[in-house]
């Protein structure tokens, strides 16, 4: 089955071990924002997260690498997912840094 990548970057300026702290704290989260509900599993591996995300029968897998000022995103997309691409890829440029870098400790 061929996948349609995504590739955004989350510019900030929390540095590397903020930046990791809150995605951590955020991640979750990601399943009640996905329409319909999802499953969300995720890995770390050094300051890179490994997510799987499976909704509607579909399992969508993305990478972020945790740098000092970026957050480098990668999603592929799956089969039919993949003509959803420019949506889901303007939804993470213009959410992504709210969803995954906001600061939720003290709300």
């Amino acid at each position: 089955m061929s996948t349609q990548p995504i590739h955004v970057d989350l510019p900030h300026q929390l540095g590397r071990t903020e930046a990791r702290r809150r995605i951590e704290a955020n991640v979750g989260k990601l399943a009640g924002f996905i329409p319909g509900g999802a499953t969300v599993t995720h890995e770390w591996q050094a300051d890179q997260l490994s997510l799987g995300i499976t909704a509607m029968g579909q399992t969508v897998d993305a990478r972020l690498d945790v740098e000092d000022k970026v957050v480098r995103v990668q999603v592929a997309l799956p089969g039919l997912l993949g003509m959803m691409a420019r949506p889901i890829e303007a939804a993470l440029r213009s959410k992504g840094s709210e969803l995954l870098l906001e600061d939720r400790s003290t709300k």
